[in-house]
């Protein structure tokens, strides 16, 4: 199992389980694919595209369950980012949580898997 991140508002999260999956957030649609990270790129995402926004929720995706549908593609600097071409159905969700909001410009996150 291969686990991606996605980081994304508690509205649009709650707009998700409501409808049984996530299309994505307006940046996500706009490129055409959701967004995801791998661990150890998280920080560096949510350093990057969720500075200073409260409200957000971490989700834990087995991407061995999305198919064709997810590929690893060159982004920030060449490094591999996972991006979904599809809408992400919740059957593959492992677990949510909220994530903390920034401290002094640092956000903790909870212990992770690759």
């Amino acid at each position: 199992m291969t686990t991606i991140y996605k980081i994304c508002g508690q509205a649009a999260w709650e707009e998700a389980q409501a409808t049984g999956v996530f299309g994505g957030s307006p940046a996500d649609r706009s490129d055409g694919f959701i967004h995801f990270s791998a661990a150890a790129q998280l920080p560096g995402t949510a350093a990057k595209h969720f500075a200073g926004q409260p409200g957000l929720m971490l989700v834990a995706v087995d991407g061995a369950t999305l198919g064709a549908a997810l590929r690893w593609e060159p982004s920030r600097g060449g490094e591999l980012f996972p991006h979904l071409y599809a809408a992400l159905p919740l059957s593959a969700v492992l677990w949510t949580c909220p994530l903390a909001d920034e401290v002094g410009g640092r956000r903790a996150f909870p212990e992770l898997v690759s």
